[in-house]
């Protein structure tokens, strides 16, 4: 096997791996909150993430990825295609083996920070400081304080409501009645925008322009019907409290969705540098952008699954059960928060992370309850490992980058 041959085969299990961790780690921004409110069990978990998350990631992922994350270097900078190549290797294997110690430490960290940090490690050893964007670097990290107090707040504020118009009742049952459809009908909203407003999915079923909020519009209009009328007739029939099982049921909704998305998302932090790697190879240039086939998605999307069903567990944990404690009211409202939060900044062009939105949603919801009701203890365990994930990450991919310069640059 040639040099070239062996760098190829590199990348691919570099990719494989980098896919297995995201699967590992970020399966609990989906899954955590309706296993530890105890709406699903652990198994049944992994399951619906699995499946959810291959079918997001093949067939809603993006077909064309970016090879340089978030444009952070100067690629023109870093040298001939071939260096080029090996950067983007350096920084998948520094990313992953850093996401791999978080998710072995049961800690939550964000996928896209790490190849954010591992590309500005090979920027530096490559080219210095001057072939970094720091404007960029500096717009990325405020995601680590925008994402988790945006969405703490919108936690707390949104439980603080279904509180006061459901929980606090002494007609709870009549109070979901009222409340109860118009969170459905906001669930759905946001689920649809989120899925139709400049993704891949939106594009393929042709729901652009005005459409993008049409459609969504419509959807949540009839949920609220449906929903409206539903309780009505439970509660005329049965007359039972219905505010649990409410939020099970959107719980496992809104789980699911996440689940989706981040297969959809995630997939190209690992096929995107994977895809560029290939394309350099076939052709010999460099492309801002590369064609990611279907089978390197499903690729992806399975490698993701084998990580979800593997270590997901190590994350759920953590995030499940030692936050604060849940119920499916608390867990919805984890769930929506995040998820509102990450739509309406995406649609601001404010950069957050998926797992900084997440954590912060739980800490909102913990608060809530009052600073009794955190683990404190956990919560600065977590912040640590978001704090020196960009340094720690450079650092790795600086080194890596050395040795395959050695090992393989001028042969």
């Amino acid at each position: 096997m040639n040099l070239e041959t062996s760098l190829l085969v590199l990348s691919v299990f570099a990719g494989a791996y980098m896919a297995w961790n995201i699967g590992a780690n970020d399966c609990a921004n989906a899954m955590a909150s309706a296993v530890g409110a105890k709406v699903i069990t652990l198994r049944q978990a992994l399951v619906i993430a699995t499946v959810l998350t291959f079918l997001g990631a093949t067939f809603v992922g993006s077909h064309v990825a970016q090879t340089i994350r978030k444009g952070i270097v100067d690629t023109s900078a870093l040298g001939n295609p071939k260096e080029i190549a090996l950067a983007l290797l350096a920084a998948l294997l520094a990313a992953s083996l850093w996401v791999c110690l978080s998710t072995y430490r049961n800690l939550p960290v964000s996928t896209t920070h790490s190849i954010v940090g591992a590309m500005i490690g090979v920027g530096l050893v490559s080219g210095g400081p001057s072939i970094v964007y720091w404007g960029k670097v500096a717009f990325i990290v405020t995601s680590w304080v925008l994402s988790p107090i945006l969405s703490g707040v919108a936690a707390f504020l949104i439980f603080k409501f279904i509180d006061r118009t459901i929980l606090s009742r002494m007609d709870t049952a009549g109070g979901a009645a009222r409340t109860g459809p118009l969170l459905v009908a906001a669930t759905m909203f946001i689920m649809t925008l989120s899925l139709f407003l400049d993704t891949p999915m939106g594009q393929k079923l042709g729901i652009e322009g005005v459409w993008v909020a049409v459609v969504p519009g419509m959807v949540a209009a009839v949920s609220y019907l449906l929903c409206a009328a539903a309780f009505r007739f439970a509660l005329r029939r049965w007359n039972i409290a219905v505010a649990e099982e409410i939020f099970r049921y959107l719980q496992v909704m809104t789980s699911s969705y996440v689940a989706f998305g981040n297969g959809a998302n995630d997939v190209a932090n690992a096929m995107g540098p994977l895809a560029g790697i290939y394309y350099i190879f076939s052709t010999g240039s460099v492309a801002e952008k590369a064609p990611v086939p279907i089978w390197l998605l499903a690729f992806g999307g399975a490698m993701i699954c084998v990580g979800i069903c593997t270590w997901g567990y190590r994350v759920i944990e953590t995030m499940g059960s030692k936050i604060t404690e849940l119920t499916s009211v608390r867990g919805f409202t984890v769930e929506f928060s995040a998820a509102s939060v990450i739509l309406v900044a995406s649609m601001m062009g404010l950069p957050v992370s998926t797992t900084h939105a997440a954590v912060g949603a739980f800490v909102g919801v913990g608060l809530a309850r009052g600073m009794d009701a955190l683990d404190l203890r956990i919560l600065w365990k977590i912040m640590l490992y978001w704090m020196i994930t960009v340094p720690v990450a450079a650092a790795t991919s600086a080194v890596i980058y050395v040795i395959l310069m050695a090992v393989f640059a001028g042969r």
